[in-house]
């Protein structure tokens, strides 16, 4: 696909319906004025099912501050910091779902081994979700459907990722070995098996940020999608530079209030803040070379999302619950949609994919959204996101739609940063994604917010938040 695409832009600058004018100036993606919209959209569970509260650890660069502990330690955190927020006691708890992407084997379920740490009653049972960078994003539309089910009413739900401690294994030939090492009852046997060893045997394997099913680095797959879809690295910088820029602003203004601190056994300081924030200049980013496809590539370090250590936690359950303990929930949770598409060519596309059906589901149009939060895992791939959801082409040829959606008002767009510059802790984002929507909502007197992302596989997905008329943004 991404060839295609980028066969028809050499051919025709017009072929998605854009110019390059347009991408002089990130602006020229608004799609009108923000109408003040009081329509509803349907309640599809008959439990009118809210966001109460999220909070998160402040999202470090791996090696970094938190690159002692493990990830349950970082889990913990957040699962305890959430009943600390919100005052629920933690006996009410009925279920814990929790995301975890890059896995810790001593700590397999890490959601029980993660409330066990935090204090959470034995007697709750917790499991653990993965699917890439929108792991917490199932964890919480998993509560959504047990409790939809009538099973349980109040869940927590998140996801943790330590990149400062990945697993590394031994190669096949050593763990074959091994296990005939572990059988071999004889002297002899034993002496036989360390004769076999040969010098390629301790070659480690590493994990990778790669497609299974293609090996390729999801940094080659941006660079190509921005070559298709005609995204320039000033333009790319340009998004990374917004970002950075935008999120310094948020967390000076106070409007980080899911962020909870932090304090690390052994270790003085409290950790209260990011640290991934930095603002540059649009000639220090012109510096940088290309990370993945050298030396023409337009992916860079600055312009991508880094290995980030994080974890979050938030509670789901229904507005009458809510009322019945005290609480004043932050948002309705309302439509969702998973999408997955050809995990080669488009795989960083889910939410031009999920973004028209959702709204679709919920009876809405892009006028109606007031806050817009997209993962930002490359600069890269957003814009290619925009231009594939404003061109008439691709919503013709790849989604089969009569037309396009348009892309979404930039002024309404990640105003408080995102994942270029707040961090991406793989499992963790969907919450701080969530939370950021939810709280935006309230700041800038919005109905409905839409939350959007893509991950490893191809896969996305895409949900509909409503403002609860309590909600703060504390």
């Amino acid at each position: 696909m991404a060839s295609y695409i980028a066969r028809n832009i050499v051919k025709s600058p017009a072929a998605l319906g854009l110019t390059q004018q347009q991408f002089g100036n990130l602006r020229a993606f608004s799609v009108g004025t923000q109408l003040n919209s009081k329509k509803t959209v349907p309640d599809r569970t008959g439990k009118n099912i809210v966001l109460v509260d999220g909070v998160r650890t402040p999202f470090l660069m791996s090696g970094t501050d938190y690159s002692k502990l493990m990830p349950h330690d970082l889990a913990k955190q957040a699962l305890a910091g959430i009943l600390k927020k919100t005052g629920v006691p933690k006996e009410m708890i009925d279920y814990v779902i929790y995301g975890t992407v890059i896995q810790e084997v001593k700590t397999s379920n890490i959601a029980r081994e993660a409330a066990l740490a935090a204090g959470y009653s034995d007697k709750t049972p917790a499991h653990t979700v993965t699917m890439a960078c929108i792991s917490s994003n199932v964890a919480m539309t998993t509560a959504i459907g047990l409790i939809a089910s009538g099973v349980y009413e109040l869940i927590v739900a998140g996801g943790v990722e330590f990149m400062s401690d990945i697993p590394i294994r031994h190669n096949r030939k050593m763990r074959s070995l091994m296990l005939q090492a572990n059988k071999a009852k004889t002297l002899q046997q034993k002496l036989g098996l360390l004769a076999s060893i040969r010098p390629d045997y301790f070659v480690p394997e590493l994990p990778a940020v790669a497609e299974f099913s293609s090996g390729e680095t999801m940094g080659h797959s941006a660079d190509r999608l921005a070559a298709a879809f005609g995204a320039t690295r000033r333009e790319q910088d340009e998004f990374a530079l917004r970002s950075h820029t935008l999120a310094q602003h948020a967390y000076e203004s106070g409007h980080f209030t899911d962020l909870i601190p932090v304090k690390i056994p052994g270790i003085d300081k409290v950790i209260e803040k990011d640290n991934g924030i930095r603002v540059s200049t649009p000639e220090q980013l012109a510096k940088l070379k290309p990370a993945f496809i050298k030396p023409h590539g337009t992916v860079t370090a600055a312009n991508a999302s880094f290995l980030t250590d994080g974890a979050s936690a938030a509670i789901v359950t229904t507005e009458a619950k809510a009322k019945a303990l005290g609480l004043k929930p932050k948002a309705y949770l309302r439509d969702f949609i998973y999408v997955s598409q050809d995990p080669i060519d488009q795989l960083l596309l889910g939410p031009a994919y999920g973004t028209p059906i959702v709204l679709e589901k919920a009876g809405l149009t892009m006028k109606d959204i007031a806050v817009w939060e997209f993962h930002e895992a490359f600069a890269g791939q957003i814009l290619a996101n925009f231009k594939a959801m404003d061109s008439d082409w691709f919503a013709q040829t790849y989604m089969k739609r009569s037309s396009k959606i348009g892309a979404p008002d930039i002024n309404k767009f990640n105003n408080w940063g995102g994942s270029l510059s707040i961090g991406h802790p793989f499992a963790a984002t969907g919450i701080r994604l969530a939370m950021h929507t939810a709280n935006r909502l309230v700041k800038e007197d919005g109905q409905f917010g839409v939350v959007a992302a893509c991950a490893a596989g191809g896969q996305g997905v895409a949900m509909i938040l409503e403002r609860h008329p309590e909600a703060t943004a504390n």
